[in-house]
């Protein structure tokens, strides 16, 4: 396989929403919070379900690099329920082979809460349910060691077996690429992530909320020369201005799309990887890789959910 990714193999329920809903239930726009499966239940009982879906960030990020054309693989833990089964059912329609064997467990499949307000932004509810207790025995590691690249996310990231299941992944790969995935598991883990970045990681990808919490800074000059100290290939996604990819010493900037008719900002950054990583594969120049990621990211915000 070209890329494995591991992540969490979560089913995204999408659900629009006003921003008094937010209000009313303590939730802050445009982040993720970590809910029970009775919270789950509560919310999802006052919403309407616009799509079902199976999702989960490095998920969504390796679709889009079998749309494009390469052979690759993802490993997630579902249960053998009715979501888990939608989900494995979701991967093998976009010619993922999925690298998890599903049988019966007390914890359901997990499930992610995506409510979009009317600006287009989404926040998200995550029960993470049997996918975040990944441990070191779900790890394939010939699997790892015969691809190219192993792609991981910063969700799946706990103390106790996802860690195990993460260093055990890390060490037997090739080449390693990590998305931060989201300020609250910046400062949930702020110096485990940090470790991971100087040391243990080859590419990073992060927004620009994110490389600053991790780093404790104030300006994205101070996250390009960061990224520049640690002699690693950074990239640094920002919204409206755009993109910056950072490769040793190497530094470019690239705009984002305009005139985009914007329904849904889910899946951007998963979809950025994506176009990114198929630049990695490809030969592609820095620039042009970036500029890939831009293009199936300015692709995915003009339609509801994370998949293309």
């Amino acid at each position: 396989m070209k890329i494995l990714g591991i992540g969490n193999a979560i089913v995204d329920v999408l659900c629009k929403v006003s921003d008094e809903f937010l209000i009313k239930h303590s939730l802050t726009k445009s982040t993720m919070k970590l809910i029970d499966e009775e919270e789950f239940i509560k919310l999802l009982s006052s919403l309407t379900i616009e799509q079902t879906i199976s999702g989960g960030s490095v998920a969504n990020s390796i679709v889009g690099l079998s749309q494009l054309g390469n052979k690759v693989g993802f490993l997630g833990k579902v249960n053998d329920d009715e979501l888990g089964q939608k989900y494995v059912d979701g991967l093998k329609k976009e010619k993922v082979e999925y690298l998890y064997h599903k049988k019966k467990e007390v914890i359901p499949t997990g499930s992610c809460l995506i409510l979009i307000t009317p600006d287009s932004e989404r926040t998200m509810c995550t029960f993470l349910g049997t996918s975040g207790k990944i441990s070191e025995n779900d790890i394939d590691i010939e699997q790892i060691k015969n691809s190219e690249f192993l792609f991981l996310e910063g969700y799946l990231w706990d103390e106790g077996d996802p860690k195990k299941a993460f260093d055990v992944a890390i060490n037997s790969a090739k080449k390693v690429a990590m998305s931060l995935s989201d300020v609250f598991c910046v400062e949930r883990h702020k110096p485990h992530f940090l470790e991971l970045v100087k040391n243990r990681l080859d590419i990073i990808f992060a927004n620009e909320q994110e490389i600053l919490s991790l780093i404790d800074v104030k300006s994205i000059d101070e996250a390009v020369s960061f990224a520049k100290e640690i002699k690693k290939n950074v990239i640094i996604t920002r919204g409206e201005k755009g993109a910056i990819g950072i490769d040793i010493n190497q530094v470019f900037e690239c705009n984002a799309n305009s005139n985009l008719k914007i329904k849904d900002l889910t899946g951007a950054g998963d979809l950025f990887a994506a176009g990114y990583l198929h630049g990695l594969l490809n030969n592609f120049s820095l620039k042009e890789s970036l500029i890939k990621g831009t293009e199936l990211s300015s692709k995915i915000i003009q339609k509801i959910g994370a998949r293309l």
